[in-house]
């Protein structure tokens, strides 16, 4: 989901992958990466920090009790508690990330000297 997606919406901004991303396409393509990976993401990790942080014999069937537990009592919405903190930062960090990933992509694309550095 995170590379697809990043390697999607740069192919967008970039005419079909035919120039390279500028550096607000780069943010802007690394920013929604993270946030489509933690859209998909935080439930599996909703419940795996329930699992750690319950006391033990809380869920003996591990994942799949935490699973009926939680929507049982709090229902669907709950596997996404706390999303707001964590989109808020997956935008800046994965924009970071990407905009170093392709700075040293075009980098070592120099150094080999290749002609065109895409």
């Amino acid at each position: 989901m995170y590379f697809l997606t990043y390697e999607a919406i740069k192919d967008y901004v970039t005419d079909g992958g035919k120039n390279s991303p500028s550096i607000l396409g780069t943010i802007f393509a690394g920013g929604a990466a993270g946030i489509a990976n933690w859209a998909v993401g935080m439930p599996p990790d909703v419940l795996k920090s329930r699992l750690q942080t319950a006391p033990e014999g809380t869920y003996p069937n591990g994942i799949r009790d935490v699973f009926r537990t939680l929507m049982k009592v709090e229902g669907p919405a709950a596997l996404y508690k706390g999303i707001t903190p964590v989109l808020l930062r997956a935008f800046p960090a994965n924009a970071a990330c990407f905009v170093g990933f392709e700075l040293c992509k075009t980098f070592l694309t120099y150094l080999s000297g290749e002609a065109n550095p895409v």
